[in-house]
């Protein structure tokens, strides 16, 4: 292999696994190689599984624990490898999709690309065979394909959802090299550039939130397909993966795309979010990423919230789910608008509103970042102009973050200034876009503000059967 080689695997390898910290994973090898029959490794994996479950109930945390089941099924994939494809040179076995990121809920999918010099002959089917049969035996439910480079190209043109699986492509066995030559045909030069890429995702986002009534709350949300969901996060590291390499949402502050403190939030809410999924797998037994109302009381039990005079420890438990999914809302709004800014680098002038107010490239943007600072009120005249302009697209990310910071100027003074109480009337009576705006406010953070009583119920629920929806967004659709 030549230099050139060298370096274009270095560049197409993916990022390896958290290192890992499992007494177990040390002497597992050794253990497996011993145990010749599918019974003997059926029970290393059950007992390897009970020991997760307990580690998760003594409130390990739970991104040690996602990584830890990953690397407990690259393990085993080794061995199985190396016990049945041994007769299989040049090949290479694949993670994809969430395994491929190294994150394993109990009952997460499991997929592999078994990638494939060329065809494989009849010798080579039969071994792949022999080893999925295996895998199945033992209890290990893989997902599997078996593609030659140049079919992995073919399927990933006119499929966004394929291409991005295999951008998440990470070697558990086999040839480095074959993964390399994948990673250089799928690349953006090849196919699906950035631009596209990022379109097509954003699309993909906007159908998937159009299920759920575009709101992320819910009464029995879905935790990972939901508003605000991990699929929201992961759709953000799928562009940054696409546009930038980024391997890990560090990347985004690393690449100045995320303050530090708003990467924290990112890093904590996608922590919550993973310690109610896993909590979900463990409770249910099977692949169930909806909370329903039974698994909500009893999560919240298993997570310590308790009952007060005021609110159920679920409430409380729910409350905390909501308002953190509205959090990771915004930093996804935030997030595809800093994309759509460096991706598609349009370079219209500014089109002027007011004097505080321009267009630029299709979205809102304050002139300048102390415009609320010179005129709060323009924190409400913000949403009268969208309602205004049907053909935004949105906000620019920096007057978003400018309302960010501006949201203490909402004080009793604001509250009772007569020009906003005329600015936010105009809001709601507008014949267009009031619900939307609305809840583009409560996301913002800029509705809790001005009206405390409201801010004080976000994220809400009402434990009963009666209510579809949290207390705020019941109430925003009432409004509507």
């Amino acid at each position: 292999m030549g230099a050139w080689d060298s370096e274009l695997l270095e560049e197409t390898r993916p990022a390896t696994p958290p290192p890992i910290s499992w007494p177990l994973l040390e002497t597992l090898p050794a253990r497996l190689a011993a145990g010749r029959e599918p019974a003997a490794w059926r029970e290393l994996l059950r007992s390897a599984h009970e020991e997760l479950k307990a580690r998760f109930l003594a409130s390990e945390p739970v991104e040690e624990l996602v990584h830890s089941r990953a690397a407990l099924v690259d393990t085993v994939l080794r061995e199985a490898w190396s016990r049945h494809c041994a007769a299989l040179p040049g090949w290479a076995l694949v993670a994809v999709g969430g395994y491929g990121r190294a994150e394993l809920h109990p009952c997460s999918d499991i997929d592999i690309l078994l990638l494939a010099p060329r065809s494989p002959d009849p010798r080579g089917g039969g071994a792949i065979e022999a080893l999925v049969a295996f895998l199945w035996d033992i209890g290990l439910e893989v997902g599997h394909s078996v593609r030659t480079v140049a079919e992995c190209a073919e399927e990933c043109v006119g499929d966004v959802g394929v291409m991005t699986t295999l951008l998440e492509a990470r070697l558990v066995a086999g040839v480095a090299q074959l993964l390399a030559a994948m990673r250089q045909a799928l690349a953006p030069e090849r196919l699906w550039p950035v631009k596209q890429f990022f379109e097509a995702k954003v699309r993909e986002q906007a159908a998937r939130h159009l299920k759920a009534n575009d709101t992320a709350y819910n009464l029995e949300p879905n935790v990972k397909t939901g508003p605000g969901g991990l699929r929201d996060i992961q759709t953000i590291a799928w562009v940054a993966k696409r546009h930038f390499g980024a391997e890990t949402l560090d990347g985004l502050a690393t690449h100045g795309f995320l303050t530090v403190a708003e990467l924290r939030r990112l890093e904590q809410a996608q922590a919550f979010l993973w310690k109610v999924r896993f909590g979900l797998h463990t409770l249910t037994g099977r692949r169930e990423d909806r909370l329903l109302f039974d698994y909500q009381i009893r999560l919240a039990q298993s997570f310590g919230y308790q009952d007060a005079s005021y609110t159920l420890a679920v409430e409380q438990f729910m409350q905390r789910y909501y308002r953190t999914v509205m959090d990771v809302s915004l930093l996804n709004e935030l997030l595809l608008q800093l994309f759509r800014e460096a991706i598609l680098s349009e370079s219209e002038p500014p089109r002027p509103l007011n004097a505080r107010f321009q267009v630029r490239n299709g979205s809102l943007e304050a002139v300048s970042e102390d415009v609320f600072q010179r005129s709060p009120a323009a924190l409400l005249e913000l949403f009268a102009l969208l309602q205004q302009n049907e053909g935004l697209h949105g906000v620019r990310a920096s007057t978003m973050r400018a309302v960010a910071k501006s949201l203490w100027l909402i004080d009793e003074e604001f509250r009772q200034n007569p020009r906003h109480h005329r600015l936010f009337l105009e809001i709601l009576r507008s014949p267009v876009g009031v619900t939307h705006e609305l809840r583009r406010m409560n996301t913002y953070g800029v509705l809790g503000r001005y009206i405390p009583a409201f801010g004080r119920v976000v994220g809400r629920m009402q434990y009963d059967l009666f209510h579809a929806y949290t207390v705020d967004a019941h109430t925003l659709f009432v409004v509507s």
